[in-house]
């Protein structure tokens, strides 16, 4: 039978809590077919004081690699045994591979983002830039955007206990590519209208939209205008109240689902070093 489960069959996984929501296994188990690899992805919630147990696990079964999602792409990195330069820089990562027993962590959202965005048209370098977000996914984006040569990404963030942490990357950033960055706290509405205003791209990196929180918005409508481009790498719903703001007015937006495209592209080829079928992808993940 085509497809049919070997005795030498690889595995693949996605370890996130919660995962079932995930369309990760449709993306890669359709590319292992259509390149007739025999390998499967599963997904795995893994709640996280059973991180350290999973990723064990899987190398001692010889898993070929796995993703992490929340809240696991900071918790992860002790656990491996070398990071990407881009990983080791944002302190997340989001893709493991296993080669002959070495765990090695890489971070692909950032790149996947790039992508996405490229794919529809607007190019990140010289760009002024606003992110929202602290976490795993928003630093591994500012972290890329940097890479990119951007003129300047200015991050909002809560003010709790993790904002001076926040802070301490963005230095970090700052220091390693030379690209401006600043942080401020996300309460501040007022100065984040203002650093609207004189941004090219806005990005939310936050779950703020997404359930149990869908209906609401970190954006005043009133400070989007029509030249702004909008993402969200929220994916579940397809439009955020964000995005719907953003629409109302003209603006260009995009969604998380790109995103999810380009990063779990990357992923397999560096798992595979293959590149993934993206147009037989997009129609498995659309259905």
């Amino acid at each position: 039978m085509e497809n049919e489960i070997s005795g030498a069959t690889t595995l693949y996984c996605l370890l996130g809590y919660p995962a079932r929501h995930s369309i990760s296994p449709r993306m890669h188990n359709t590319a292992f077919a259509a390149l007739s690899l025999d390998c499967r992805y599963l997904a795995f919630e893994v709640a996280p004081e059973d991180l350290t147990a999973a990723v064990q696990g899987l190398r001692a079964l010889g898993a070929g690699g796995f993703n992490l999602t929340m809240p696991h792409k900071n918790a992860v990195l002790p656990l491996l045994d070398q990071l990407s330069e881009a990983a080791a820089l944002s302190g997340s990562v989001n893709t493991v591979v296993n080669e002959n027993g070495k765990l090695i962590g890489h971070t692909t959202d950032g790149i996947g983002v790039v992508r996405a965005l490229q794919e529809s048209g607007f190019s990140p370098a010289g760009k002024r830039i606003t992110l929202l977000g602290g976490g795993g996914a928003a630093e591994s984006v500012l972290t890329q955007l940097a890479l990119e040569d951007v003129a300047e990404v200015s991050v909002f963030k809560r003010n709790n206990a993790t904002f001076q942490k926040t802070a301490d990357f963005a230095k970090k950033v700052e220091s390693h590519t030379g690209t401006a960055v600043t942080i401020r706290p996300m309460e501040d509405t007022t100065v984040l209208a203002d650093t609207l205003r004189s941004s090219d791209l806005l990005i939310n990196a936050t779950n703020v939209g997404m359930a149990p929180q869908e209906g609401i918005s970190l954006v005043p409508p009133d400070a989007l205008f029509p030249e702004l481009f909008v993402a969200d790498l929220i994916y579940h719903p397809a439009e955020t109240k964000l995005l719907a703001d953003a629409k109302t007015l003209g603006c260009p937006v995009m969604n998380g689902l790109p995103m999810l495209l380009h990063q779990g592209a990357e992923a397999f080829r560096i798992w595979t070093e293959k590149e993934m079928p993206l147009d037989l992808v997009k129609k498995a993940i659309h259905q």
